[in-house]
């Protein structure tokens, strides 16, 4: 199985949000946000702080292939 953040940077562009400024609210390292970037596993953790962040559900930023 792989998993797809492509919802996330979709939420990213409506509601008008840098990756830059995600990474600072949801407290994402450099090396956290790349790993997204490519589409690569993070942590639940990672995961709920990033949905606190843009206040939605799991399923709302990633999906599972």
């Amino acid at each position: 199985m792989s998993v797809d953040y492509k919802k996330l940077w979709i939420s990213l562009i409506e509601k008008d949000m840098t990756k830059p400024q995600l990474r600072q609210i949801a407290n994402l390292s450099p090396a956290t946000l790349t790993k997204l970037n490519k589409n690569e596993c993070v942590s639940m953790e990672i995961l709920i702080r990033i949905c606190k962040a843009l206040k939605c559900n799991i399923g709302d930023v990633v999906d599972i292939i």
